[in-house]
């Protein structure tokens, strides 16, 4: 299973690089039925995974000239302070083990995969489905990105996620920023968010299995070689809603697994 889980990883890379996003939707369900991490160690892993290999990609995002670092830091200060404030003080207030149904108990791990599973199922709904912004004549939102920031914060401090497929629905709509610079602008968000999240997980305490997670790290980054070069061809319209139907089937996947498997 660690090999599937090895050559799964370069689609973590893959996704980043083509849409600037759903690292972190691969990356935990890859180290929990792979790899066999904990659900709530998972999440830190995920965090420096996804945040090391969209550093890269903001990078070359940013030669590329589709970095825009005003609506980038209006959206990842809200968002920084949320994420720490999860991942220092809430979910480790959350019990291990929460109640029990039947002969079906729900666990701290349950939990967060199901979260992460509907999570996962609404988003790809939103990826699907095709939406047109209309950039011409656009006033960006600076308060509402800043709130959306916050709120997206708390989702990926819980989830371990980069939060890609949350931040650049909120880069169109309220920075009103093209596709290709919603793509660069999120990576240097998800950067920011999730090592930063994860350098608090490691202050805690977090115990790191080193070798596994550089490994898996610079496996992701070669597929984000390859997605950066990939999305100077295609389309990422076009690959959004393909890339959304996976999404569904992984969440759909996950709750299935979880609750009746």
């Amino acid at each position: 299973m660690e090999i599937f889980g090895y050559l799964a990883a370069v689609i973590i890379g893959l996704s980043l690089g083509l849409i600037g996003g759903g690292g972190s939707i691969l990356a935990v369900p890859i180290l929990v039925y792979l790899f066999h991490v904990p659900a709530e160690q998972a999440t830190s892993y995920s965090l420096f995974i996804v945040g090391t290999t969209s550093m890269i990609g903001a990078y070359n995002h940013y030669r590329l000239g589709n970095l825009k670092l005003k609506s980038a830091f209006i959206f990842a200060v809200p968002s920084i302070v949320s994420v720490l404030i999860v991942r220092k003080y809430v979910l480790h207030l959350i019990p291990n083990n929460l109640f029990q149904i039947g002969a079906f108990e729900i666990t701290k791990n349950i939990l967060i995969m199901i979260v992460f599973a509907i999570l996962m199922i609404a988003t790809s709904l939103s990826m699907i489905k095709k939406t047109t912004v209309d950039q011409e004549n656009a006033t960006i939102n600076y308060k509402m990105l800043a709130t959306i920031g916050l709120v997206i914060g708390l989702i990926i401090g819980f989830l371990g996620a980069g939060g890609g497929f949350l931040i650049i629905p909120a880069l169109l709509f309220f920075a009103k920023l093209p596709m290709k610079q919603a793509v660069g602008t999120s990576l240097f968000i998800i950067f920011i968010n999730a090592l930063i999240g994860f350098a608090g997980d490691v202050v805690t305490g977090m115990s790191l299995d080193v070798t596994l997670l550089l490994t898996i790290t610079a496996i992701a980054i070669i597929g984000l070689v390859i997605g950066t070069q990939l999305s100077k061809k295609i389309d990422g319209k076009k690959l959004k809603p393909a890339f959304g139907w996976f999404v569904l089937v992984m969440g759909i996947y996950i709750i299935t697994k979880e609750i009746f498997l």
